[in-house]
Parts: C-alpha cells; sequence; structure tokens
C-alpha cells in the first residue's frame, strides 16, 4: 500500500490531494476461498450495516463456513439468517461448482483476467463481484472495480467531473494509475468516506448504497 501511494502520489496530483486529505487508507482483507466469495454476495446491494448483520447471522447458520455445509442447509434456515432468494441460489451454485471441482485456492495463483473470467462464470457472480474478490480477498494492487458507485460518485467528485463515470469510463480513466489500481480504488474509497457529503453529494444526486 505504502509503495503504491508513493508511486500515485508523484504520478497523479489528483491521488495526491486525496491521499493529502485522508491520510494512508484502511485495508481490510477477507478470507479467500468460498467464505470470501459468500461475504462479498451477502454484501451485493446491501448497506454495510445490513450486509454485517446478515453475515453474522450466516456465520453462525453455516458452520464451518464452506461450501458442504452450506449445500447441507435448507433454504428456509437460510432465509431465516437474511440471505434472499437470489443470493441462496447464487451461494448455492457456487457450492456446487466448488463441489464439482472448482478450486478457487489454485484460482488465486492465476492473473487477475483469469481469476475475473472463472468467477463470472458462475451464476450470480458479476464483474463487480469479481473485481471486490480480487481486491479484498487476494489484495490484488492492480485490481479495480469499475462498476462500483462508490468509486465512481467519488472519482466524479475528487477529479471534476460533470457527471458520475459509467463503468466504461472509470476504467479508462484508472488506466492512468496502473500498476496501482488496487490502491487507487482504496483511496477513493477512503475519500468517499472523508470528504464533504454536500462535495460528493450535491442536491438531486444519486447517492451510493454501500
Amino acid at each position: 500500500m505504502r509503495e503504491g501511494v508513493r508511486a500515485l502520489r508523484r504520478s497523479c496530483p489528483h491521488m495526491r490531494r486525496i491521499h493529502d486529505l485522508t491520510g494512508h487508507p484502511d485495508v481490510c482483507r477477507h478470507e479467500a476461498g468460498f467464505e470470501g466469495l459468500a461475504r462479498i454476495v451477502v454484501g451485493q446491494q446491501l448497506s454495510l450495516a445490513s450486509a454485517t448483520a446478515i453475515w453474522s447471522r450466516l456465520q453462525q447458520t453455516v458452520q464451518p463456513m464452506a461450501a458442504e455445509a452450506f449445500l447441507a442447509l435448507p433454504d428456509e434456515a437460510l432465509r431465516t439468517a437474511g440471505l434472499s432468494k437470489g443470493k441462496v441460489r447464487t451461494l448455492r451454485a457456487v457450492s456446487e461448482a466448488i463441489a464439482g471441482g472448482l478450486d478457487l485456492e489454485a484460482l488465486s495463483r492465476l492473473p487477475e483476467p483469469d481469476v475475473h473470467e472463472a468467477l463470472t462464470k458462475l451464476p450470480g457472480i458479476g464483474p463487480w463481484s469479481a473485481d471486490i474478490y480480487l481486491l479484498f480477498c487476494l489484495g490484488r494492487a492492480d485490481a479495480f472495480a469499475a462498476g462500483d458507485l462508490a468509486l465512481q460518485t467519488a472519482a466524479r467528485a475528487a477529479l471534476g467531473l460533470e457527471k458520475r463515470p459509467s463503468r466504461e469510463a472509470l476504467f479508462e480513466i484508472a488506466e492512468r494509475w496502473r500498476p496501482w489500481r488496487g490502491v487507487a480504488a482504496h483511496l477513493l474509497w477512503a475519500y468517499y468516506k472523508a470528504a464533504d457529503r454536500a462535495l460528493l453529494f450535491p442536491k438531486n444526486a444519486e447517492v451510493a448504497d454501500t
């Protein structure tokens, strides 16, 4: 993280200004494998508080937090823990893929594009989930979740853009931050949390649910 921040400060005045405001961002790493992927699925389209509460209940329900234990539970128990029908389907599909031979540990040693491609082949795992897995479970320094609404919102404010960039537009912007796009993402998330809310969310702006 420190190496990446130093490189970004030298190469990008926007990142230098963000870092001056936020300091070094906290880095939260999650377990890789089924547990980490399940935690990301739980957090899809939810506030942090809601995702944390559901994850806590799911950990108490699925013991150990593994594909085999997940498959052994009925849908009713998983729904009672707080999972939506869609997330039950997604995590059953992930669990079945693991039971069928998908090796997430071996996958973690592959290059980012290969990991991303393999994960997004799983039902219910889209680009955002794959990017977040690369960032928070595998700790890849150049992974970047351009589809994340908070990143898009922070980039609009930090770079002085007229509107929130699309996923494709933010990917293009992030090219300037290679090979430290993951570090840039953490800085933007820190900026999202620290910056003046009126600056990030002017009147009638769309607010991210993160």
